[in-house]
């Protein structure tokens, strides 16, 4: 729908007055934080040079005043940091929305700006602000605090706005799948992925802003949104959750090289980054023994390598059922455990039959090591002896046949009964001391390790995180899903990936639904089933990778078939097509399949080509102009054109179809692959 000239004016003059109350205030706050923080300063100063004199309630009054203050500039610096942010772009949408006889118009933006009790841009997670993604002209709702305000939106705005200037703006009837997703799906890649505040989807907003689920779990399609989703969800709940702060959120990544890619949504909606971590990073924290865990993806190198001896072994190891294997071998440690031998104190001896009694009857209800503890702690309280658990302890484990030494009892966890009968053979010493007797502990047997430890002397609980966000679920076991909801019992889970993603050679889901289990109460499951990242063309290749059908494009065909090409001359072949590519595109990945041909091709076009290098996932930097990625780090990624590579002798093979999909599927415009039939 076209806009009049004498829109267009109005509109620029509520721009220019929205920019200048935001120029304002900016100023204001800028001021007022540096002569707060000088009075605050000077308040800390008085009082460490007057406490002596002052008596414990003045000081405790004092020192609350001085707390108050600091937190009031926290708020205000915080507030500042978004007017700072949406100084060039303080909104890009409206909604007239007609209640009783009045319409009152609704702009749209990163954060809210008022002026005289007015409203003159609502934050976009505001109740009202969520009928933007929702509706379109007709009837339309939100949930205010006061309760469901029902009426209908009379028109809707979009915006472009940059650097201040008013760019275009146009009127349209539906939701967010328009022209302005068009423009933005359009747009070139950049180093960093970016919010999605302007373009969020119904689907994906459903998402975003549910209140009513403790615990979701989200399915979405490759390219559907899900890491953004799951960013602005944060977001919104560090919105919504009143004293919830970033520090409390935890999110676990794929890789480092993910983590940094993800790293500037959050600070483009003005929030602070929150905790990440990767499963190996975060395991490392509970093993000790090892100098470092193997990560997901030098364990799938080492499948897609061949470095693996034992599939069957892995495959065991990551299995299911592998669960009840450590909980009856450590049960048997339990029931087998016994003391000889008495200790005598100053109030009271204790036998072995009490010592006995203690590890099974009073102490049978927590972990065997967790025991030995509290029997001390019961022998020094009895006896008045405030210093003497140690001591306690150590003879304890002294006359008992109990042995706290993690290496040796998983060692003899592939001796047990248990593991014979499930794996259906015994291991050799060799074999086993293959895997347990060395300075990186494989990524599987990390799961195992520290679910084996928490069983022996509880898992290491953490009240402090309130929100967990695990992307890439699919990669994910359920014995890893188990081990955090033990850690992060109280926390709440938003869990998003594709079953049709998944990379594991050893373990994959049928659907992420089977979740609900772990999670239990309060958990809702949800689909994502659109795909914004790559055009019709791309889709349809993908599609027929895995037999979907269900999958359909948002991206506009852009004509530009998807490419197969037999390997001739592979460094002038790959010299030319990346040429013609960097007159088009602005990112541009060589994805191979494995670490070696990585490196292969690097050395072939690194002395001629500028600036392409080599993404692992170690990586600390990340440019995606030019860059060569093995497979199993380009996950979550995604760049305008793809060149995929792999040896003539080494294709995808059915059995690695899965793998094949991912790496297609991070193109947005363009795929080129080589040596695939």
């Amino acid at each position: 729908m076209g806009v009049s000239e004498l829109e267009i004016k109005q509109e620029k003059n509520y721009l220019n007055r929205t920019i200048k109350e935001i120029k304002k205030q900016i100023s204001e706050i800028g001021q007022k934080l540096y002569q707060q923080e000088e009075k605050v300063t000077e308040f800390k100063k008085y009082l460490w040079d007057n406490k002596q004199g002052m008596d414990a309630v003045e000081v405790s009054a004092a020192m609350l005043e001085s707390d108050f203050e600091v937190e009031q500039l926290i708020i205000k610096g915080k507030y500042l940091k978004k007017l700072l942010i949406s100084e060039s772009i303080p909104y890009f949408g409206r909604i007239d929305f007609k209640t009783d006889n009045t319409v009152e118009k609704i702009y749209v933006g990163i954060t809210y700006v008022d002026k005289d009790n007015n409203h003159l841009v609502y934050d976009w997670r505001a109740p009202i602000s969520g009928m933007f993604y929702d509706f379109g002209i007709g009837e339309a709702f939100y949930n205010a605090p006061g309760g469901k305000i029902e009426e209908q939106i009379k028109k809707r705005r979009q915006y472009k706005i940059k650097d201040s200037k008013l760019i275009r703006m146009f009127d349209n009837d539906v939701n967010v799948v328009d022209d302005m997703l068009q423009e933005v799906l359009a747009e070139e890649s950049s180093d960093k992925m970016k919010n999605i505040v302007n373009t969020i989807q119904q689907e994906q907003n459903e998402i975003i802003r549910n209140e009513n689920d403790r615990h979701l779990i989200v399915q979405g399609i490759a390219g559907s949104g899900k890491t953004s989703v799951a960013l602005h969800r944060i977001a919104f709940l560090l919105y919504k959750i009143e004293n919830l702060k970033s520090d409390d959120v935890l999110i676990f990544s794929p890789n480092n090289v993910f983590s940094e890619y993800i790293s500037n949504v959050l600070p483009e909606l003005g929030e602070e980054n929150t905790t990440g971590t990767t499963f190996s990073d975060f395991a490392i924290s509970f093993i000790k023994g090892y100098s470092k865990i193997e990560t997901f993806t030098n364990f799938l190198e080492r499948y897609y390598m061949g470095n693996e001896p034992n599939e069957k072994l892995v495959k065991t190891k990551l299995s299911d059922g592998f669960k009840s294997v450590i909980d009856n071998y450590v049960k048997d440690l339990e029931d087998n455990a016994c003391f000889k031998g008495s200790i005598e104190c100053k109030n009271r001896d204790y036998t072995s039959n009490d010592l006995n009694d203690f590890f099974k009857k009073r102490y049978s209800s927590i972990p065997l090591f967790e025991r030995i503890i509290s029997i001390s702690q019961n022998i020094c309280r009895y006896n008045g002896e405030s210093n003497g658990k140690r001591r306690y302890i150590k003879t304890l484990y002294e006359m008992s046949n109990i042995e706290r030494d993690y290496k040796k009892i998983y060692k003899n966890l592939f001796k047990s009964k248990h593991f014979v009968n499930y794996y259906g053979k015994e291991l050799s010493d060799a074999e086993i001391n293959s895997f347990v007797n060395k300075k990186v502990l494989n990524y599987e047997d990390s799961l195992l390790y520290i679910y084996m430890k928490g069983l022996l002397e509880s898992f290491p609980y953490n009240g402090n995180i309130k929100q967990i966000v695990i992307d890439e679920a699919q990669d994910y076991t359920y014995l890893q899903y188990y081990i955090i909801k033990k850690i992060f019992g109280n926390a709440n889970f938003t869990i998003l990936g594709d079953v049709n993603q998944t990379i594991n050679p050893y373990y994959k889901y049928e659907t992420l639904d089977t979740l609900k289990k772990i999670l239990k109460d309060d958990t809702r499951y949800m689909e994502l089933t659109k795909t914004y990242r790559s055009s019709e063309e791309i889709i349809d290749h993908t599609n027929k990778i895995l037999g979907l059908n269900f999958v359909s494009a948002i991206r506009k065909q852009n004509n530009i078939p998807v490419l197969k090409r037999a390997e001739k001359e592979i460094h002038v072949q790959l010299s030319d097509e990346i040429n013609r590519l960097t007159k088009t595109y602005k990112s541009i990945a060589i994805i191979t399949k494995t670490d070696k041909e990585a490196d292969k091709i690097y050395k072939m076009l690194n002395k001629e080509i500028k600036d392409i290098n080599v993404l692992k996932a170690e990586s600390q930097d990340f440019n995606r102009d030019l860059v060569i990625v093995p497979s199993y780090v380009s996950k979550g990624l995604e760049f305008d054109a793809v060149i995929l590579y792999t040896e003539k002798d080494n294709p995808y093979t059915e059995k690695e179809k899965y793998l094949y999909y991912v790496v297609c599927t991070r193109a947005q415009h363009e795929l080129i692959i080589y040596n695939q039939k």
